[in-house]
């Protein structure tokens, strides 16, 4: 599937623009399940200044979806209308130490990255981040946590563009953070944060790193192709012991599985699709609803337009239950 060229549709789109824009880029190579249809428009702005100017020039009738490191993304097989922004390292990929226990990092610098800038500083409060296999934007738009620490302890304040490419400055109380959660309009595009550690030695800090990396090789499928935890812990349980009681461990739907190591992980096999690993969400929903009348949450953001295959309903329609 292809969409029309925005950049011959609006050929003034590109005029000073420094970064690169790609018409019906595939997206499957920037998401961690590997699956996807394309984006209409994929820009990758040079730095704050060029998405600035490129959203400020850009028909508000467009469609505009930033992504991150695709860690836990799943885009459906129809693709992407509109423009897809992905920041790239080399704009949005720096760490500065600025004083008072508090480093500046770009949206793009993936989680661990910034683990290892604040034990290489002494601070402490952030090994949690070594598990996160995503990006910081990510992890600001939805306070990803792990291990009892959640971004939201660490982040002091942010740079966000919004869809007019207007700078704004959020402080961490303008964000109304929960559980995987924030109150940010979803027009902002997160481009750097400042976050704030606690002095503690670096020989300590590795000890902390070192046991997160270990609880997760043990515990999660990190070398599949897999989007991490797929559902929200719902309250007073864990996503995967509910999974596992409705009896969706190992669970396959095509080339899309529940992984047999931690079935709160969906893996592609090899050659799923967007549509395999939707309808298998779906369906461990609709198992688990029917077996204890809760209703998971997906924490794996599902994006786009559905392909050849059709929509798939939430809960599968709720009236076919484990069907």
């Amino acid at each position: 599937m292809s969409f029309p060229d925005l950049l011959d549709l609006h050929p003034k789109l590109g005029e000073g623009i420094r970064g690169k824009l790609t018409a019906n880029q595939p997206l499957s190579a920037v998401t961690w399940f590997r699956t996807g249809g394309p984006a209409q428009l994929l820009f990758q702005p040079a730095d704050e200044a060029d998405l600035s100017a490129f959203l400020n020039k850009l028909p508000k009738d467009i469609p505009v979806l930033p992504v991150g490191l695709g860690s836990n993304l799943l885009i459906r097989d129809g693709g992407l209308e509109g423009v897809v922004i992905r920041l790239s390292a080399r704009g949005f990929g720096a760490i500065e130490e600025i004083g008072n226990n508090r480093l500046r990092a770009g949206a793009a610098v993936p989680d661990k990255r910034l683990a290892e800038a604040a034990a290489k500083a002494g601070l402490g409060g952030f090994a949690f981040y070594t598990g996160i296999p995503g990006g910081l934007g990510g992890a600001l738009r939805m306070n990803a946590g792990a291990h009892g620490t959640e971004t939201c302890e660490r982040m002091v304040e942010l740079i966000a563009i919004d869809r007019d490419g207007n700078r704004h400055v959020l402080k961490n109380e303008d964000m109304g953070y929960a559980y995987r959660h924030s109150d940010a309009s979803k027009d902002l595009i997160f481009t750097s944060a400042v976050f704030e550690g606690l002095p503690q030695d670096e020989e300590t800090i590795r000890r902390e790193m070192a046991d997160v990396v270990a609880h997760r090789e043990r515990a999660q499928p990190i070398r599949e192709k897999t989007g991490g935890s797929t559902f929200k812990n719902p309250p007073g349980t864990s996503a995967w012991k509910e999974v596992d009681a409705a009896g969706c461990r190992g669970l396959t739907i095509g080339g899309a599985q529940m992984s047999e190591m931690h079935c709160n992980f969906m893996i592609n096999t090899g050659e799923a699709t967007g549509h395999d690993l939707e309808l298998l969400g779906e369906t461990v929903r609709a198992r688990v609803l029917k077996h204890s009348g809760i209703r998971l949450e997906w924490e794996i953001k599902r994006l786009g337009q559905f392909g050849a295959e059709g929509a798939i309903e939430p809960f599968l329609g709720e009236e076919k239950g484990a069907a």
